[in-house]
């Protein structure tokens, strides 16, 4: 996933004080944040992320609803083979890349970690289709790290808000794991995407209703309509 560099605009970052105070009224909100994404195994999350770049998850809700009642194991879907796969996801953006990663994907995972999905970082990044947001998203989601996995969405909030500015998605997320207070470390993530997915969002964020308006630092605040 990458995200385009944005000018930053914000007149200064949040004090300490002003992050703790952001993430106690997100929790306060949502005390038990987690992934829009239906799964019931780290396995099926781990397909469903992989199947969820430049897709919606109620898009991918949608195809892996039809998906994991036929194959929800390494196994199993290889025994669909890779075009069997395309059928139940070709709904998706991208789905013909996106089976090839699957069908190798689960390939790898029989042969070297027999068939489970692993719990370190770099064994996550070296499956085909997983990237360092994937992996974070699985390390926090399904293993419960407090891993921040930086989307667009929380590139947009992180840098509106003033909580963790930069022009990259790594210097985002190094940002993050550097000012969030360890205790909200590992909903961080959920909490974020969500504000930006249904409050902060891109084109007209709804800030008139939006919980942490008078900590956020972004000058072109909008009204009700």
């Amino acid at each position: 996933m990458s995200a385009t560099p944005t000018r930053r605009r914000h007149a200064s970052k949040l004090r300490p004080k002003e992050i703790e105070e952001l993430f106690a009224r997100l929790a306060e909100l949502d005390p038990a944040p987690t992934t829009e994404l239906v799964y019931a195994t780290p396995f099926e999350l781990l397909v469903a992320v992989i199947l969820s770049a430049q897709a919606t998850d109620v898009g991918v809700n949608k195809a892996t609803r039809r998906l994991f009642p036929v194959a929800n194991t390494p196994q199993r879907i290889l025994a669909l083979g890779e075009d069997g796969l395309k059928r139940y996801i070709s709904s998706i953006g991208l789905y013909n890349a996106k089976a090839a990663n699957v069908i190798a994907m689960c390939r790898q995972l029989l042969e070297l970690h027999d068939g489970e999905v692993p719990r370190t970082r770099e064994a996550l990044e070296a499956l085909p289709g997983v990237g360092r947001k994937t992996a974070n998203v699985v390390l926090n989601t399904a293993f419960g790290e407090p891993t921040i996995a930086v989307d667009t969405h929380i590139f947009r909030v992180a840098n509106r808000t003033g909580l963790a500015p930069g022009r990259t998605v790594r210097a985002v997320e190094d940002g993050l794991l550097r000012v969030v207070p360890e205790r909200y470390r590992r909903d961080a993530h959920h909490w974020l995407i969500l504000h930006g997915r249904y409050t902060c969002k891109a084109r007209r964020p709804e800030c008139w209703r939006c919980p942490i308006r008078d900590l956020c630092r972004w000058p072109d605040k909008t009204v009700e309509p």
